[in-house]
Parts: structure tokens; C-alpha cells; sequence
């Protein structure tokens, strides 16, 4: 980690402009950001996880990350205090995977891979959606990376409407997940969502439309009107949900019997 409990201004390199994610008033009580090697985050005592994680990815990183073989180094954040961050205990028998908002996948050494297995930079994620759909829109944002030479991605989780679940009544769960994708060669930007639930449903928003749903503007330093056009974000090609696999088992059986 470079820094504990560093202003976001002491790790410009992860942020467009070099400006970070402005969250809202309503989002701001107990907020603490926190800087590591590659990649930073706003880390929230009400949630107990990250309000977003930046990166800045480039070719060459991406290329580094995909000859590390990954190790699951889960940890609690000893940065946060203990009353404000998730435990290893909190994800136990859940039915929620630790689901990563900067992937591991992303790191481009052994140093930063074992950052981002921080507990700070996980949500509670539904096992369908971190496995397939949304294992499927990293891909595809690295893929992106390498063709275009560099992005500025900021992803995060969405707590939309009321009836909200808490691990032990502790770690918020996410309704849904976005990803945010800037591309400075073009100066286009947009924002992929996902309900936190199984199944291979996405869309993407502009990023204004993401900051209406999330009270954070992910890019403050684009213009209005790069805010508002939707980029197009290429498609995500998951392998089949388990849902999808069961229903396919199911069907093709009756067939037999049939």
C-alpha cells in the first residue's frame, strides 16, 4: 500500500483528470479513502465496503496481469478501524462470494494482487453474477484496455430502493454493481450495470445517468457533455449462469421424457 488513510489527491495516477470520485452529502459519513499500488478507494464505516475503486489500466499492465496465477489472500483491512470494516467472519456461510470491485485479474504483480484481496475492495456479490455475467464485463473492460492503450475505470456497488439485506447485520449488500469506463484517446465514457443477482441481464448508462443512480460522479474532471453521451462499451460474453445451466438440464430432460 502506498499510503493508509490517504486523501484521494496523494494517488492522482488512478483518476481521470487526476481528480477523484465525488460522492454526494448523503454518501459521505464515515468515509475513508485509502491508496494501494494499484488501485484507490473510498471506503465506507456505514457499508463496511468501498462507495468505488479507481484504476488506471494500461496495455502493458493488463498483459503483466495475465501471466500472475492467482492467490486467494483474503484479509481484513487492518488500515480501517475494526468497528468500521468487514471481517472474514462476516462472509462465512453468507451465500455471498467476496467479490471484488478492482479484480485481481487487473493487478500487474504479486504486490498489488495481494491488495486488492483487501477486504475494503469487496461487496457481498450474488456467486452467479461474480462468476459469469460480471467475471465476463472484466474481461471484456481488459480487452478494451489492451485495444485502446489505456481506460480509467472506477466500479462500485448501488443500493437502490429499501429492503436491503446486511451480513450479520453488518456488511450492506448491494442490489447491484456498476463498472464506470473512460477512454482518453477517444474521450468517451460510460457505465456498465448489473443487478447483484443471477442471470445474464446488463445495460450501460451514461455517466450522468450513473451518478443520478449512485450520488457519485465517478469522472468529475470529464465535461458535461462527455458525461452525458453514451460511449458504446463492448459486450460482455458470459458462460452460462448456473440458472441458465439448470433450466437447460430441465428442459432437455423433459425432452428425453417426452
Amino acid at each position: 500500500m502506498l499510503t493508509a488513510n490517504a486523501a484521494p489527491t496523494q494517488c492522482p495516477v488512478f483518476f481521470a483528470g487526476g481528480v477523484a470520485p465525488d460522492v454526494g452529502p448523503s454518501l459521505s459519513q464515515k468515509v475513508r479513502p485509502l491508496c494501494f499500488s494499484a488501485y484507490a478507494l473510498l471506503h465506507s464505516g456505514v457499508t463496511r465496503s468501498a462507495l468505488w475503486s479507481a484504476e488506471h489500466l494500461t496495455r502493458d499492465n493488463v498483459r503483466s496481469a495475465r501471466s500472475l496465477e492467482r492467490q486467494n489472500l483474503f484479509h481484513a483491512e487492518t488500515a480501517l478501524p475494526v468497528g468500521e470494516r468487514a471481517e472474514l467472519s462476516d462472509y462465512v456461510r453468507s451465500g455471498f462470494d467476496r467479490g471484488h470491485l478492482a479484480p485481481s485479474g487487473n493487478m500487474p504483480d504479486e504486490i498489488a494482487q495481494a491488495e486488492s484481496f483487501s477486504l475494503a475492495n469487496m461487496i457481498p456479490q450474488n456467486p452467479d453474477n461474480n462468476r459469469n455475467l460480471w467475471a465476463a464485463i472484466e474481461t471484456a473492460v481488459r480487452d478494451h484496455a489492451v485495444r485502446s492503450g489505456e481506460l480509467y475505470v472506477v466500479t462500485g456497488p448501488l443500493y437502490i430502493g429499501k429492503d436491503l439485506q446486511a451480513l450479520r447485520n453488518r456488511v450492506l449488500v448491494p442490489t447491484h454493481v456498476f463498472k464506470a469506463v473512460y477512454d482518453p484517446r477517444r474521450q468517451t465514457a460510460a457505465a456498465y450495470i448489473t443487478a447483484n443477482g443471477p442471470g445474464a441481464e446488463w445495460k450501460t448508462v451514461s455517466i450522468k445517468e450513473l451518478e443520478a443512480l449512485s450520488g457519485i460522479d465517478v469522472f468529475p474532471a470529464l465535461s458535461s457533455a462527455a458525461k452525458t453521451k453514451l460511449a458504446s462499451l463492448p459486450s460482455p460474453a458470459p458462460r452460462a449462469s448456473r440458472t441458465a445451466q439448470q433450466e437447460g438440464w430441465v428442459a432437455r430432460t423433459l425432452r428425453r421424457l417426452w
